[in-house]
């Protein structure tokens, strides 16, 4: 009797096992420790930065490389900040962002090659004042570690691309010799597991 159940012991652990093996693990950013930031140039000779200071990002993936990653970014597009309160307030109008009709900007990706050693090719699609369009962005993951202060399991990916304003119909009164079509976008973050927040 100690054997056979000993065996539908086993038995079930290895069913278990064998659903859970695959199933996909939830990850979602550390706001205090991730950022958001565009770059333009302005009059042709100078880069000016800001960044978006209320997101977040989930990333779900099965594997330990995270190859088959997949991401979702929401941003607030009133949190921008250039650290100039006239310039912000301005980029939230209609002339820019039009933050009360289009109150979030939001990524999904939808696909994902390798690039490098944990390096990869992140395409997905980018919604920005009521325009969604195809991107292709760079993704590092950077790895992992075991945070000494929260004792978490924490992972870090970093993001960068170019798009172009035009594209999204951002800013269209203002030539690109006042404020550069090609916006740069670098985003940082830490992330942890999402059960374990």
């Amino acid at each position: 009797m100690k054997k056979l159940s000993l065996l539908f012991s086993i038995v079930a652990v290895l069913t278990l096992s064998a659903f859970t093996a695959g199933t996909p693990s939830v990850w979602t950013n550390d706001a205090p420790h991730s950022q958001l930031f565009f770059t333009v140039t302005h009059l042709g000779i100078n880069d000016v930065s800001g960044t978006f200071d209320d997101f977040t990002v989930s990333v779900e993936s099965s594997k330990a490389d995270f190859s088959d990653a997949v991401f979702n970014l929401t941003a607030k597009t009133s949190s921008i900040n250039t650290r100039v309160e006239a310039r912000n307030n301005h980029l939230k109008s209609a002339d820019f962002f039009d933050v009360e009709k289009y109150p979030e900007l939001t990524f999904t990706s939808t696909g994902i090659k390798p690039a490098g050693e944990n390096k990869y090719k992140l395409t997905g699609d980018l919604t920005i004042h009521g325009v969604t369009k195809t991107v292709t962005v760079d993704l590092w993951y950077r790895g992992q570690t075991t945070n000494p202060m929260s004792s978490k399991l924490t992972t870090s990916f970093q993001i960068n691309g170019t798009i172009k304003r035009s594209d999204f119909e951002v800013g269209g009164k203002f030539p690109e010799a006042i404020v550069s079509d090609e916006v740069r976008i670098v985003a940082n973050g830490e992330f942890v597991q999402a059960d374990e927040q």
